[in-house]
């Protein structure tokens, strides 16, 4: 019996990397798991992973995509029969250059997807069972959302948005019994971040702990503050950095 025995988690964005991990950790004490993701290949070797039909379901589609939300949640319900925990994993980072030289397209589809989007998530499992049972969402923002990042800085500008809606959502929605959190990573081994550690060794340097995170790391944080052990935690958001913003201000 671990912390999740009898609950149910709906994590964004989980075929690969931090997702998976938490689903992975979920999991392994005792969850059950719905993960999303926009291809359906590595969706499904996901599952697989995971342990298959009866401990994890996949459903592939856009986080951004109403029709794919509702989908989702209606699925998990008709499967599991509960929504305890939402972890909004899903993020993008389609550009590195100054804001200044940045389509308002491109800006407008960053905070799509890593804000407007996870908010929705929130309403859905709100409506359809949080409202009524309470539960846990843990967003996943990120150490950019919190300094300057020159090169990603409207992502940047994203996460420090979803860092403030953590904080808004949980003061909204304790009342019902739902806690908000966040965690905030420094660089991540992930393909995502694939280019902020192309000389992993030079890049690990800055970090006093000496090496770069990887997705377990940050699957043991979102697994605390979504299980019942942070029962008396919300609107927090947990920096996991290696001590990098030690090192602010140090010749």
């Amino acid at each position: 019996m671990g912390r999740f025995a009898g609950k149910v988690a709906i994590i964004t964005g989980a075929s690969r990397g931090i997702g998976l991990a938490a689903a992975q950790r979920i999991v392994d004490e005792g969850g059950k798991v719905v993960i999303t993701g926009r291809n359906p290949e590595p969706l499904e070797q996901a599952v697989a992973d995971l342990g298959g039909a009866g401990t994890a379901i996949g459903v592939a589609g856009k986080a951004h995509d109403a029709e794919h939300r509702d989908a989702v949640v209606q699925r998990t319900l008709d499967e599991f029969g509960r929504i305890d925990v939402l972890v909004n994993n899903t993020g993008t980072n389609p550009v590195f250059d100054a804001i200044v030289n940045l389509e308002p397209a491109a800006m407008a589809k960053i905070f799509e997807i890593n804000v407007i989007a996870a908010a929705s998530w929130v309403s859905a499992v709100h409506r359809a069972w949080m409202a009524e049972h309470g539960g846990s969402v843990v967003n996943v923002a990120s150490l950019a959302g919190q300094h300057p990042s020159p090169g990603i800085g409207i992502y940047g500008a994203s996460k420090a948005a979803l860092i403030n809606l953590t904080e808004q959502l949980a003061y909204e929605l304790a009342p019902v019994g739902i806690r908000v959190n966040a965690v905030a990573p420094a660089v991540v081994k992930t393909k995502f971040a694939e280019a902020l550690f192309e000389d992993e060794e030079s890049t690990a340097k800055s970090y006093p702990l000496g090496r770069l995170g990887v997705p377990e790391d940050i699957a043991a944080a979102i697994a605390y503050l979504a299980s019942d052990e942070a029962s008396w935690v919300t609107g927090q958001t947990h920096t996991l950095d290696g001590g990098r913003t030690l090192s602010a201000g140090v010749e």
